[in-house]
């Protein structure tokens, strides 16, 4: 038996030897980094709760010169939430806004839900294809009163970008938000959310808004009127990942005048250039990665100084998968997005021509982004075999814990004693407490799961695996009703 262990011992003793200090410091540099983002977005927070009192919204929500606004909302077999998506949209304290929904070919009650709910008629309009579609448009209805700004497109399936491409040639106003059509936006979200566009019309070419986690709390009319801890095990996680990373990741990377993600879910453009670029790309995973990473590079290129901008509040709210299954092939496709992404733009990395995008944030998505779970694998099974064959010294394995797992717990600690002390959106106190045991259960079995799936996303793109979207299955929002 010793015979047959004395080779792989040799063989782990020599893995170790070369990758024992390197994947220390791996870890050290990506948690503060992490952490350095969390002391960004908090200056970002202090600063935008400064103006919040001088924004004027109350202006803003009269003003007849106040920019167009048309909401884009994709739908396939969204019929479970659809009708309270559409309702907050168009409750939305905002002086001219419409609300385009596109019925990318649902099988289930999608459209008949739209066409009984909002009253809706048969529109024989002509639309300008200003950005090329794939899906046939089968009809597209208005409501019956003509006061009412909803415009639904009924099409053939053909994806979600395709069907915010159809949105965009529908679309009348001079700016566009592209939210999900599971998604519930703050009375005032527009407000905020276009507010840079007012401030620096020339400069600022897109805004992205907070997404957090819908699971759980009570919406009412299409509003969100309680925030709650979900029951759900995957959920109660997800709030800490989307505060860690959608909310203070993206707002310190604003602050750095770097972001180069917006969320699907909830993101502002001018209409104009996003049509300039050519719509979002059909063929790609992470759409709403590919297009602020084109703009970015059109921007670039020809020269003319713009502005990408994280809003820290309000809020848009995102049922987010609850199983186990439904969520892995959630984090096989953002990774599978992440790796595509940034193959198709890697000419930018390392790049001074693309500033700090391309010489700060692209490099970080590649080395602490995609490279990271693999790592994060490596770490854990070079560690535990090397201390069972003898190794690995307990002295190292308790400083790779401390590093990879007690480091980032406490990143995410700090990240929620951020945001609570900027925005305070759980008031209760056991809903706190379960947030802080969670950013420790996080580290134990979900981050190890997410590691694994987002590998497997990894090498399906890399052997060309045709990705398959599969089903989100939605069980509506807490006692809503339309």
């Amino acid at each position: 038996m010793e015979n047959v262990l004395e080779p792989l011992r040799a063989a782990i003793r020599l893995l170790f030897e070369i990758t024992a200090y390197p994947v220390l410091a791996y870890f050290i540099v990506i948690n503060s980094f992490l952490l350095l983002l969390i002391i960004f977005a908090s200056v970002n927070f202090t600063a935008h709760l400064r103006r919040q009192s001088f924004a004027g919204a109350r202006v803003t929500a009269a003003s007849p010169l106040s920019p167009g606004i048309s909401v884009l909302m994709p739908a396939y077999n969204e019929g479970a939430v659809i009708a309270t998506s559409v309702r907050s949209v168009l409750d939305l304290r905002y002086p001219d806004h419409e609300v385009v929904v596109v019925n990318d070919g649902s099988s289930d009650e999608t459209l008949q839900t739209l066409i009984d709910v909002y009253d809706l008629v048969e529109d024989r309009r002509e639309v300008s294809v200003k950005v090329p579609v794939r899906g046939t448009i089968r009809a597209i209805y208005r409501a019956r009163d003509t006061a009412l700004p909803i415009v639904v497109v009924d099409k053939e399936n053909s994806g979600r970008s395709d069907s915010l491409n159809m949105g965009l040639n529908v679309a009348s106003k001079d700016l566009v938000v592209m939210v999900d059509a599971d998604s519930l936006l703050d009375p005032d979200s527009l407000l905020v959310v276009s507010k840079p566009f007012t401030d620096d019309p020339e400069r600022v070419i897109a805004t992205g808004g907070v997404v957090r986690v819908a699971n759980g709390c009570e919406v009412v009319a299409g509003r969100v009127v309680s925030v709650n801890m979900p029951k759900n095990y995957f959920a109660r996680i997800q709030i800490v990942e989307y505060l860690r990373s959608f909310l203070l990741g993206r707002a310190g990377w604003s602050q750095l005048n770097s972001l180069i993600l917006i969320s699907g879910a909830f993101g502002m453009f001018r209409r104009d250039l996003v049509t300039q670029a050519g719509g979002l790309d059909p063929d790609c995973i992470g759409e709403d990665f590919e297009l602020v990473m084109r703009l970015h590079r059109m921007m670039r290129r020809s020269k003319r100084k713009y502005r990408v901008i994280f809003i820290a509040e309000p809020v848009c709210w995102t049922e987010v998968p609850s199983t186990a299954a439904v969520l892995a092939r959630q984090r096989r496709r953002w990774h599978r997005g992440l790796w595509e992404v940034l193959i198709k733009y890697c000419g930018m990395t390392f790049n001074p021509r693309y500033g700090t995008v391309g010489m700060i944030a692209l490099p970080y998505y590649w080395i602490f982004e995609l490279i990271a779970p693999a790592i994060e694998l490596f770490g854990l099974v070079i560690v535990p075999l090397g201390l069972l064959l003898g190794v690995v010294n307990v002295p190292y394995a308790l400083a790779f814990i401390a590093v990879a797992y007690l480091y980032a717990i406490f990143v995410s600690l700090m990240a929620l004693l951020v945001e609570e002390a900027s925005f305070h959106r759980y008031n209760r106190w056991g809903d706190l407490w379960v947030a802080l045991l969670v950013s420790v259960q996080e580290n134990i079995g979900y981050r190890q799961l997410t590691a694994i799936w987002r590998i497997q996303g990894w090498w399906a793109a890399l052997r060309g695996k045709k990705q398959v979207w599969g089903t989100m299955t939605r069980t509506g929002f807490e006692n809503a009703s339309p």
